[in-house]
């Protein structure tokens, strides 16, 4: 009867190992679906990212193509972006009344900058 015994023993741990066996595959074949979904989604994602990219660059380029045509526009979009990079920057804006003192020490400055800082001409 032992001998018996014995072998029942046996099998059950083999159908137990095997259990295990195939109880770690379904889990494996599981993993690696859930593995290709991702990565088909991850691609799907990219491939759709592109194309956004894609035609926002083209939008952006032909509003700016369109802004390029009004002179005006430009000016004003220029300027706004002049203000933006000076309230960007940690420099100190004065600002002065028209005409007096200041105004007169403002236009020699101006003056002074378009000519450049050449010396007198020699007589």
């Amino acid at each position: 009867m032992q001998g018996n015994g014995m072998m029942i023993h046996q099998i059950e741990q083999k159908v137990v190992n095997r259990l295990r066996e195939v109880t770690s595959a379904i889990r494996q074949a599981g993993d690696n679906q859930v593995d290709i979904i991702t990565s088909r989604a991850e691609r799907e994602a990219s491939i759709e990212f592109a194309k956004a990219y894609a035609v926002r660059l083209r939008l952006v380029g032909k509003a700016l193509k369109e802004i390029g045509e009004d002179p005006e526009v430009v000016d004003t979009l220029f300027s706004v972006l002049e203000i933006q990079e000076l309230l960007a920057g940690n420099g100190e804006i004065i600002l002065l009344p028209e005409g007096g003192a200041a105004s007169d020490l403002i236009t020699a400055l101006e003056a002074e900058r378009e000519v450049g800082a050449q010396p007198p001409p020699i007589r």
